[in-house]
């Protein structure tokens, strides 16, 4: 009897033991399933990054001369937040018809400083 007892344990033991072996499986393979579309969100948003950017080049090309690019990309060197911000505000500016097309680098000063102009105007001050 206490033999029969015995493999009957050891069988209880080694089904639950299958059971938590295929439970963790599928935890494994959902965590690998969710990590691969989460990859696949990323490459697709870096890829369409890459597109805008790749736009805002090339419109750059025909709304800006040499040297309004160069000082352009001289920014960009410091602070590419500024620069990308002033190509969105330079094709905006374009679509507006606002700007005569090439910019050359004084018209690009100005909008520069009138951008950076108003963004001190925006400051919040402490009463």
């Amino acid at each position: 009897m206490i033999g029969c007892e015995e493999l009957t344990a050891a069988a209880d033991d080694s089904m639950e033991l299958e059971a938590f072996r295929q439970r963790r499986q599928m935890e494994l393979q959902q965590q690998l399933e969710q990590q691969a579309k989460q990859q696949a969100a990323a490459e697709a948003e870096s890829h369409v990054q890459a597109q805008e950017q790749q736009a805002l080049d090339q419109a750059m090309k025909s709304i800006l001369t040499s040297e309004a690019r160069s000082r352009l990309t001289n920014i960009s060197l410091v602070d590419a937040n500024k620069a990308d911000l002033m190509k969105r505000q330079l094709v905006s500016l374009h679509e507006q018809q606002k700007i005569t097309i090439p910019v050359n680098d004084e018209q690009l000063k100005r909008i520069l400083a009138s951008l950076s102009k108003s963004r001190r105007d925006a400051s919040i001050r402490r009463m």
